[in-house]
């Protein structure tokens, strides 16, 4: 198999000390590692960033070409997009920093300047090509298969072809970019194979020495990257390298991907990369785009969103590909350099440079191409967040990371995160914050700490009975940490859930001679928290009524509600019940499908004499079936309020 050269002569253990360097970050040595590693990053975006203004500065504070600093931090490979034409009719770039191959060439030759190798990342696409879309580029869309083949090798060759003779050191070429299941518009695999060949085919031609990647994401689904490797191989498609994105908040364990990448490499005699990673290293929005992480909810977050946190992250994906063993090249950094354009301006000054330069991630020209997507949603840089600069083009400590993957490096012991607290309790218990919380310190030991919490604050929780509250301590060093507190009413009813086995509070009557057809069902799917539900079926008629009465009971206003799911009711009558001093409340209710829970209220019941009937009662054809679940009863107002 061919390997690219690097340049490097030195090995591993000449050139890395025994003990790791001093630095402003924490990072382990990753064992096997060698100067041949692939230390890369994707700074496609440079160029628009420049024409917009961005300066970057090196660590001293003064002004430096982006590409002198990367190779300082020990960075030796740029990858670069490409794509055919990101531009409408009228001249107007698509965004995403118009990388056209003009682009990648001037980006290219300012990498090899600075001593960096370059991948050339072809998207045979006229814009963003991912798993969601890979459409042709326009002046392909009305060619037969066999015109598009010798487009995309025609394409290939010039393009390889020029940023050699521009002195470009090309590496490695991507053929495609996240190709899951379609390139260039074409989704059935033995056509996908065939533009594959013509690419490498493409790269063969102009310079043999060249290593040829394909590129695909998504390692975490089971059995997907052995069956597109098994699918290239059936196919016979000529490639190199099997190249993998993988960012930590999307694409499972680091174990899997090790073990994805390691089945490839052993069972097809690939070699095998990373092509894109990223972390957040902060949680703030620098330009007024929106960020892609971090995300409260559909994201796995296993490291501190800090400078810090985002160093141990990518160290650990090199560290996975390294585990690969000689097959594994290295890891390529996605856009550590797309910062905000204006961070200190209007969102309506950076909104006019995006649109000039083409430096947010699309401009509304982008429309005509892409309408859906781009010309719907086009703006800013979702990763300013997850750069290795600041929002101001100040290189964060984790830019060294790269520098430290052989050797290590050590920084003063510090906490670097400690996790906010969620409590939740009921109205009138009482409210103890713990002493200490856990502290995540740089190193990634973990330790606890006395903390001094905000005593007014707590106490106004207190008093204002039922809401959600924010109480904030301080550590000793100043670190914040916040204690969510949620304060729920009481719930006057007694096992409103049905989880405890007494049970004895409710009484259920099954009405008008029909058999028993309600059971406490413990069954997590069919129970709206918990495992327990009062359930009902039966193939003839369905009539009961559920019901508990609460006695002491302050005098006051009170709101019930309970939630009922089911199906097949038809000509049903359900609705849940309160009686207070012979009076009757009721609110009707109906099933709306399985899981699907229908909450029903009863608001402002009045009660004086203390004591409370609260219920629910279901009628309904043969063949219905559900279940009753949560019942709350909670104080909502004094008696004789004016509301």
């Amino acid at each position: 198999m061919i390997m690219g050269s690097f340049g490097f002569n030195q090995t591993a253990a000449e050139a890395a000390p025994s003990e790791p360097v001093k630095g402003d970050i924490f990072v382990e040595k990753i064992p096997g590692i060698d100067d041949d590693f692939i230390k890369g990053v994707d700074v496609s975006s440079i160029i628009a960033l420049e024409d917009s203004g961005v300066k970057f500065y090196n660590k001293a504070g003064k002004k430096q070409d982006i590409f002198k600093i990367l190779e300082q931090s020990g960075v030796n490979y740029v990858r670069v997009r490409i794509w055919n034409d990101p531009y409408d009719s009228k001249g107007n770039g698509y965004g995403g920093g118009n990388n056209d191959i003009e682009k990648a060439i001037e980006i290219g030759k300012r990498a090899t300047a600075s001593g960096m190798q370059v991948l050339m990342d072809f998207h045979y696409s006229d814009f963003w090509a991912d798993p969601a879309k890979q459409q042709a580029p326009k002046s392909w869309a009305n060619l037969n298969f066999e015109d598009k083949k010798k487009a995309l090798h025609n394409f290939t060759v010039d393009s390889v072809q020029a940023m050699l003779d521009a002195g470009v050191d090309v590496g490695m070429v991507q053929i495609g970019n996240e190709t899951n299941g379609s390139v260039a518009g074409e989704k059935d695999w033995t056509k996908m194979s065939q533009l594959f060949n013509e690419g490498s085919r493409a790269v063969r031609a102009v310079d043999p020495e060249i290593l040829v990647a394909l590129h695909f994401t998504n390692p975490e689904t089971t059995g997907r990257y052995v069956s597109i490797a098994i699918t290239l191989k059936d196919n016979k498609v000529d490639y190199d390298v099997f190249a993998s994105s993988y960012y930590p908040f999307w694409h499972g364990t680091l174990t899997n991907l090790t073990a994805v990448l390691k089945n490839v490499a052993d069972t097809h005699d690939k070699q095998v990369m990373v092509a894109e990673t990223s972390y957040a290293y902060t949680a703030e929005d620098g330009d007024g785009h929106g960020n892609t992480a971090p995300k409260s909810s559909g994201q796995t977050l296993n490291y501190p969103i800090t400078v810090q946190g985002q160093a141990h992250a990518i160290r650990d994906v090199a560290a996975a590909v390294a585990k690969v063993g000689d097959a594994g090249l290295g890891v390529f950094y996605w856009e550590p350099a797309w910062i905000p354009v204006a961070p200190d301006k209007k969102l309506k000054k950076s909104k006019m440079i995006w649109e000039k330069y083409g430096s947010g991630w699309a401009t509304s020209y982008a429309a005509e191409y892409d309408p859906e997507d781009a010309g719907e949603w086009y703006g800013g840089s979702a990763v300013d967040n997850q750069a290795l600069f600041d929002f101001y083009g100040r290189p964060l400590p984790s830019l060294n990371l790269f520098k430290y993957l052989e050797t290590g490096a050590t920084a003063p012991l510090k906490i670097d995160e400690v996790k906010d607290l969620s409590l939740s309790l009921i109205e009138g218990e009482t409210v103890v914050l713990p002493e200490t919380v856990t502290a995540i310190y740089n190193d990634r030991s973990t330790g606890s700490v006395a903390v001094v919490w905000d005593n007014e604050a707590l106490k106004q929780a207190v008093s204002g009975g039922a809401g959600s509250y924010v109480i904030e301590g301080k550590l000793t060093d100043g670190h914040l940490v916040k204690a969510n507190l949620q304060i729920s009413p009481k719930n006057y009813v007694k096992n409103a859930g049905f989880e405890n086995s007494d049970r004895s509070m409710w009484e259920i009557t099954h009405r008008n001679g029909t058999d028993a057809h309600t059971s406490y069902q413990n069954k997590a799917s069919d129970a709206k928290s918990g495992n327990y539900s009062l359930h009902f079926y039966s193939a003839d008629t369905i009539d009961f009524q559920v019901e508990q009465t609460i006695t002491g009971l302050e005098p006051g206003y009170y709101k019930l509600s309970a939630f009922v799911q089911g199906g097949d009711a038809a000509a049903s009558e359900m609705y849940i019940y309160a009686e207070a001093a012979g009076q009757r409340y009721t609110m009707n209710t109906s099933v709306k499908g399985w899981a699907n829970w229908n909450q029903t209220e009863i608001g402002a019941i009045p009660v004086e004499d203390g004591t409370l009937r609260i219920g629910g009662s279901v009628k309904a054809n043969g063949g219905a079936w559900g279940s009753l679940d949560d019942f709350s009863l909670y104080r909502v107002q004094d008696s004789g309020s004016a509301d």
